[in-house]
C-alpha cells in the first residue's frame, strides 16, 4: 500500500520551502550518512501521530508575465491535485489573499481533493486576528502558522493526516508472489517502449513529445510461472508545449510507484546519460529499500566499441555512487534487444531483496570480516562487535550490537557491508545497518 502524498502548493516567497524542510528534518537523520544521495530534496519522507506520508514540494508558482498568470498557475496547481492525496495550500498573512491565492484557490475548490490551509508568517497577534480574511478563499478553516519561528505546525499535522483516505487508492499489497515493477525516468527516456515490449501489448500512448503517457496503468503478466505487476509511470498528461519544464512536478508520479513497487527499473536513456533528476529519483528508491536494475535504453544509438559497455558502467558508478550495487542491463526498446533478459533480472533481484541469512552464518561472516580487518579504536577505545542479527527483509535489514555505538565510523560500517555482499550477494539490493549499544533491546 502506497504512503499517503501530500503536495505543497503556494506563490514563491510564502515559506512553502522553509515548511518543507521543517518537515523533511524530521526523518532525513536516516539517510543523512548515505554519500551521493542528493540533498536537493522535492520530496521528504515524515510521520507524525503514527502516520507515515509522503511530502512532496511542488515548487513556487512562478508567475512569468500577465498573459501567462492563467496557464503558469493552472499547469503546476492541477499536477499536484492530480497527484496528492492530500493539498496543503500555503498563503502569506501579511500579504493578504492576492489574485493568484484566489485562482489557485478556485482550482482547489473543482477538484474536491481534500485541502489544508495554512496561512505563514502569523507570528504576532495581529497577523493571527487578519487570518479570518483567508475563510473568503472558500477552502475551509484557514490554519495560522509560523515556519520561521516553528509555530502551530502540530496543528497543520493534525489537520493533514486527518484528512488521509481510510484506505490507499491502490488496495491492499496483494498476491505475495506478485513481484511489482515500477518503470521510472525521466519523461521520454522509453520507458513506455519498454513496458509495452515486457507486457506484449500496446497500453501506452508511444510518441516522441515528452509526457504523453496519460496516467499509471498496472499490467498484470505471467512470465515462466512468475507473477509481475509492472507499474509505468510514463509522465503526465500533456496537453499543448508550455514553457515552464514540466519535468520536476512529474516526479511525484515516479515517486508514488517506487513506494508500490518490490523492484525499480531505473531508465535511463544512453545518449544522455544521469541527469539530476535521475539521481533523485534514484536516491528515492535507494533510501525506500526497493530492488534497483538500472535499465540503460537507446543502446543501439551509442557509438560503441569494445570496452563501451564496461566505460559505460563505470561512469554510472561514478555518477550514482550510493547504488554500486544495481545491475546494469544495456536495452534497445526499438530492436528490442535484450529486454526480454528483464523478467530474470527483476525475479532474480527481487530474491536478493527478500533474502533471509540464519544468524548463526551471519556471526560467522561478522568475525572473519573482524579477523581480517579489526575494528578501529578512537579516543583509546577499541570498538567490539558483540553480535548481529537480521530483523527485516525488503531490505535485508540487519541490527549490529557494539560495546560503544558512537565510536562505530561509517567507513567500518561500508566494510562490513561490502563483506556481507561478498558473502551472501545482495545484488540489486540496498542494505540497511542498524547499529545498536549492548544494553540496547532489541
Amino acid at each position: 500500500m502506497g504512503k499517503p502524498i501530500v503536495a505543497i502548493v503556494g506563490r514563491p516567497n510564502v515559506g512553502k520551502s522553509t515548511l518543507f524542510n521543517i518537515f523533511a528534518n524530521s526523518r532525513i537523520s536516516i539517510v543523512e550518512d548515505t554519500p551521493g544521495v542528493t540533498r536537493d530534496r522535492l520530496y521528504a519522507d515524515t510521520e507524525w501521530l503514527d502516520n507515515e506520508f509522503m511530502m512532496v514540494d511542488t515548487g513556487g508558482i512562478e508567475i512569468m508575465n500577465n498573459d501567462k498568470i492563467a496557464v503558469s498557475i493552472r499547469q503546476q496547481a492541477q499536477i499536484a491535485i492530480a497527484e496528492a492525496d492530500v493539498i496543503l495550500f500555503v498563503c502569506d498573512a501579511r500579504a493578504g489573499i492576492t489574485h493568484e491565492d484566489a485562482e489557485v484557490a478556485r482550482l482547489l475548490r473543482q477538484s474536491k481533493k481534500p485541502i489544508v490551509l495554512a496561512v505563514n508568517k502569523a507570528d504576532s497577534p495581529k497577523q493571527e486576528m487578519e487570518i479570518f480574511e483567508f475563510y473568503n478563499l472558500g477552502i475551509g478553516e484557514p490554519i495560522p502558522v509560523s515556519a520561521a519561528n516553528h509555530l502551530g505546525l502540530g496543528d497543520l499535522l493534525d489537520a493533514v493526516v486527518e484528512k488521509f483516505p481510510e484506505t490507499s487508492a491502490y488496495g491492499e499489497d496483494g498476491d505475495e508472489d506478485e513481484i511489482k515493477v515500477a518503470l521510472i525516468g525521466r519523461p521520454n527516456v522509453g520507458k513506455s517502449s519498454i513496458f509495452n515490449t515486457l507486457v506484449g501489448e500496446e497500453r501506452s500512448i508511444v510518441s516522441d513529445v515528452a509526457g504523453t503517457t496519460r496516467d499509471a496503468i498496472d499490467t498484470p503478466v505471467v512470465r515462466d510461472g512468475q507473477k509481475f505487476l509492472f507499474i509505468d509511470t510514463a509522465g503526465m498528461r500533456r496537453k499543448a508545449r508550455i514553457d515552464e519544464p514540466i519535468e520536476k512536478y512529474s516526479i511525484i508520479h515516479s515517486l508514488r510507484a517506487v513506494d508500490r513497487s518490490d523492484v525499480v527499473l531505473m531508465v535511463i536513456d544512453a545518449i544522455d546519460g544521469v541527469t539530476e533528476q535521475d539521481k533523485k529519483i534514484a536516491g528515492y528508491a535507494h533510501e525506500a529499500g526497493k530492488g534497483i536494475v538500472l535499465v540503460v535504453n537507446k543502446w543501439d544509438l551509442y557509438d560503441k566499441d569494445n570496452t563501451s559497455t564496461l566505460r559505460y558502467t563505470e561512469n554510472l558508478r561514478r555518477e550514482l555512487v550510493f547504488m554500486q550495487y544495481a545491475p546494469v542491463v544495456f536495452v534497445s526498446a526499438m530492436t528490442k534487444q535484450r529486454i526480454h533478459r528483464l523478467p530474470e533480472v527483476i525475479h532474480y533481484v527481487a530474491e536478493q531483496n527478500a533474502m533471509r541469512i540464519s544468524t548463526s552464518v551471519l556471526n560467522q561472516v561478522v568475525e572473519d570480516a573482524i579477523a581480517i580487518n579489526p575494528p578501529p579504536t578512537e579516543k583509546g577505545q577499541r570498538l567490539k562487535i558483540l553480535y548481529a542479527t537480521q530483523v527485516k527483509i525488503k531490505p535485508p535489514t540487519f541490527v549490529i550490537f557494539v560495546n560503544e555505538p558512537e565510536i562505530m565510523h561509517f567507513s567500518y560500517q561500508r566494510y562490513l557491508e561490502n563483506k556481507l555482499r561478498e558473502a551472501f550477494g545482495f545484488e540489486g539490493t540496498p542494505l540497511q545497518m542498524i547499529i545498536r549499544g549492548k544494553n540496547e533491546e532489541e
